[in-house]
């Protein structure tokens, strides 16, 4: 299968790629690194991708960046960081992208768990998460020739042990069930699912 990691360069971006590799044709992308460089706040930057990289079987995007900080003092620009990148970036990523996968092939995006188990100071990666969601269950029904679209919903992972003050009291998932997740959407028969992994 010909499969594109965006956000391959990240802490579950890496693993995933890992887990991927060896009868597959991975094609690495993010916005400084990988095979292939794409803005996906861009619907120029990720148009030009995808006539770069050409037909594909599976995309997965593991990328997108929100405001971790407290609701008293959040403004529009800091909610919009989270809606304009991890929402509209991997949004953009099907709309553009639905048009150069292949037939029976995947989108997989990643949310995650703050929209079903919300923490301090995490008002906008919980909105964010929660319309991705949304967004994987409705598109699930539209998309055409045998596509299908999961997202996948973590919680802390292991390997974030930075995030970890954020999150009092959860336990930090394996790198191996986070990638597992991931394999299982590609290589699987899901679609429109919220594949949680806590």
């Amino acid at each position: 299968m010909k499969i594109i990691i965006v956000g391959a360069s990240g802490t579950i971006g890496k693993k995933v790629t890992e887990a991927l590799r060896g009868e597959n044709e991975i094609i690495t992308a993010g916005s400084k690194s990988g095979d292939i460089q794409v803005d996906i706040s861009s619907t120029e930057s990720i148009e030009a991708f995808y006539k770069q990289t050409g037909n594909f079987d599976a995309l997965i995007s593991v990328t997108g960046n929100a405001y971790f900080g407290p609701l008293k003092t959040m403004t529009i620009k800091d909610f919009d960081i989270g809606i304009q990148s991890k929402v509209r970036g991997q949004v953009n990523l099907v709309l553009i992208g639905q048009h150069y996968i292949n037939a029976k092939g995947s989108f997989t995006l990643t949310s995650g768990i703050l929209s079903d188990d919300p923490i301090l100071l995490g008002v906008n990666p919980a909105a964010v998460n929660g319309a991705i969601n949304a967004f994987t269950k409705s598109a699930a029904i539209e998309l055409e020739n045998g596509v299908r679209i999961n997202a996948i919903s973590a919680g802390v992972v292991e390997d974030a042990p930075g995030y970890f003050s954020y999150f009092p009291g959860h336990i930090p998932v394996t790198m191996d069930r986070v990638t597992n997740a991931y394999y299982k959407s590609v290589f699987g028969a899901l679609t429109g699912q919220v594949i949680q992994v806590w």
